[in-house]
């Protein structure tokens, strides 16, 4: 007993000091005291756990094979990750297994559905066509993604009533989206200030209307996630690289592009109020991605994180940021040995490691709002 007093005594200290340091206490809250049964994902590559691959185009894409996936599982499952996504970490915390994709026919939907599909778009793909921006990878826009969720619903639920009774123990993700939207128009050539006055209010109205749609399908608890610092990802760090030191900021994340991504997560919080009032009986969150990664990059060198690997890509070649557009991972390049050592891992998606710190962070913040009753 004496032994155990000071293995906790010693412990204590310990939790307090990551507590201060890192605002991550020891005793985080879990996603279980909601008793959620089913969660059910909305979203591109950021959550998809293997939509695209089982798309006519999608069996050709890197994200179909090793090295996606190789630190967690035997094969490449579609997640855009050398392992596990946010969303699997999120399932985690609230006692589910891994959410199965939707166009895995033959897996089990008990405890819910993702419906996220890598590349795709808030916006439908003719809506960008009428812009002069081309979405490459998918035609499974939201609003098409909502439809297989209706479609779902239909087939599973008896009756309105019996869905409705069904779905008051769940967890709708509505989001991210809309990153592919903004990715593809400044990718192709479209200015900041372009993009910000004919796609954001469109695309925050789009994900607006995605909740309205889901509250009618019966959603009680729904979270929004915004967009992710773009400034600080390796592909903005290559495509828009500069020798204007007043570019960047601290963190030598582009300003310009970081200001884009908060634009776009002002309005979209702003909206949330507004659905907030429109729907006083729904608990709608906002998941605050942006900054989530720039709390994890302040603090990477804590976390274990290589301090000269933070911006670089694993698996990528070529620049200061370890990131090639013309040859990305999945095209004969070859990981890092040390995943586990960086917060890129593709140079558009974040590793394993940088999820699961992330979503840890995220459910620390998001779980207050939840209104679980314990």
């Amino acid at each position: 007993m004496a032994a155990k007093r000071m293995l906790f005594s010693l412990l204590l200290p310990l939790c307090s000091l990551f507590f201060f340091l890192l605002s991550n206490p020891c005793n985080a809250h879990h996603l279980k005291i909601c008793h959620f049964d089913q969660i059910y994902q909305l979203g591109d590559s950021i959550s998809d756990t293997g939509n695209l691959i089982r798309e006519p185009i999608g069996a050709n894409t890197p994200f179909a094979k090793l090295p996606y996936g190789e630190t967690f599982f035997s094969s490449a499952t579609g997640r855009c990750s050398n392992g596990l996504l946010m969303i699997d970490y999120i399932a985690a915390s609230a006692g589910l297994p891994l959410l199965n994709p939707y166009k895995n026919a033959e897996a089990d939907f008990r405890h819910g559905v993702n419906f996220a599909v890598a590349g795709s778009t808030a916006l439908p793909v003719e809506n960008l066509a009428s812009k002069k921006i081309v979405s490459p990878v998918t035609t499974s826009s939201l609003n098409v993604q909502l439809d297989w969720m209706f479609s779902h619903f239909n087939s599973t639920c008896h009756t309105e009533r019996d869905c409705l009774e069904k779905l008051k123990d769940s967890l709708f993700m509505v989001g991210e989206i809309g990153g592919n939207d903004y990715n593809y128009a400044l990718l192709q050539g479209n200015s900041i200030e372009q993009v910000k006055t004919d796609l954001v209010p469109e695309v925050v109205q789009e994900i607006a209307r995605a909740v309205r749609r889901v509250i009618s399908y019966g959603a009680v608890r729904v979270v929004i996630p915004g967009n992710f610092p773009i400034g600080c990802l390796p592909i903005y760090l290559t495509a828009f690289e500069t020798n204007t030191t007043a570019a960047y900021d601290g963190n030598h994340c582009l300003k310009n592009l970081n200001s884009f991504a908060s634009y776009h997560n002002n309005l979209l919080r702003e909206t949330i109020k507004e659905l907030k009032k429109e729907f006083p009986n729904v608990v709608i969150v906002y998941g605050d991605y942006y900054h989530t990664y720039k709390w994890l990059l302040k603090n990477a060198v804590a976390f274990g994180f290589d301090p000269m690997s933070t911006q670089k890509s694993c698996c990528g070649t070529g620049g200061n940021y370890n990131f090639n557009l013309n040859k990305m991972c999945g095209q004969d390049v070859s990981a890092c040995l040390n995943p586990n050592q960086y917060i890129s891992w593709d140079g558009i998606h974040s590793t394993q490691e940088a999820y699961r710190i992330m979503a840890e962070r995220l459910l620390q913040k998001i779980f207050p709002q939840l209104h679980c009753s314990i």
